[in-house]
């Protein structure tokens, strides 16, 4: 029997998590490896697919964070709990946490790029004991815009967060400035061993990892992902292709030294 690798699965939605007028969490049923970072085909007949990021990994479950912008995101959001979508995947390395394991650890994320690491936190915050040290510097564009409000309050008790808007005032919860302007003063015992990662906007991680290397870290240890390049997932299109590197197959993730040469 001929596989077809363009053949979804259906998934039933088990709860719908809204963050903002445009952003919504799906929580999806679904039984296998998965990592953070990775991503699935997200698909409805008559309309589409899209490639999403997992924000988040449980028992059974895995979460969508998915931003209504498009003919197949619209749609998605006229489903509710125990409708059904359909998925193929996962796709990409992501983040195996195992690099960062014994390690200080600082996390820069900018707006939507705050769910593909989500998975990172959540296993540090619950494994303390694996971490030296957690940073997470996470920037919105303003209160409306922030995601996982929830996350960021218990995230609090097992880290260090700096949430930051990118104008208005200073208040107890959040600062303001962009998250380049936290990174020189991080608190980091050894820049030699220290991981980083980076995710966001592509100007928001190229300066973030030119402040972090300011900071002494290294090249090796910074990691970033090209997640909006994804596209088919399995390299037949031929859309993530930058150079010889296709992102859907030999990322989204990758360390800052190869990452940082992929310029489209």
């Amino acid at each position: 029997m001929i596989h077809n690798e363009y053949l979804p699965v259906p998934s039933k939605i088990l709860e719908v998590i809204k963050h903002t007028r445009l952003e919504y969490t799906f929580r999806m049923a679904w039984e296998g490896e998965v990592k953070p970072g990775q991503f699935f085909e997200v698909s409805l007949p008559k309309f589409g697919e899209a490639p999403i990021s997992i924000s988040g990994i449980g028992e059974g479950t895995i979460d969508f964070t998915i931003r209504r912008v498009g003919k197949v995101t619209n749609e998605i959001f006229e489903h509710y709990a125990g409708d059904c979508l359909f998925l193929r995947g996962p796709y990409g390395n992501g983040f195996d946490v195992e690099n960062y394991k014994n390690k200080e650890i600082v996390i820069v994320a900018g707006g939507t790029g705050v769910s593909p690491v989500r998975g990172v936190l959540e296993y540090f915050a619950k494994h303390c004991e694996e971490r030296k040290s957690l940073t997470l510097i996470a920037g919105f564009k303003s209160i409306s815009d922030i995601l996982f409000r929830e996350d960021f309050k218990r995230w609090r008790e097992t880290m260090t967060v700096i949430l930051t808007l990118d104008a208005g005032e200073e208040t107890p919860a959040h600062k303001v400035g962009l998250v380049t302007k936290y990174i020189p003063g991080l608190q980091v015992a050894d820049t030699d061993t220290a991981q980083a990662i980076v995710v966001g906007p592509p100007a928001m991680m190229h300066f973030s990892a030119e402040a972090l290397l300011k900071r002494g870290f290294l090249e090796k240890n910074i990691w970033i992902s090209h997640e909006r390049k994804m596209c088919c997932g399995i390299g037949k299109c031929g859309h993530c292709r930058i150079g010889e590197t296709y992102v859907c197959l030999d990322g989204p993730v990758f360390p800052y030294t190869e990452g940082r040469l992929l310029i489209d």
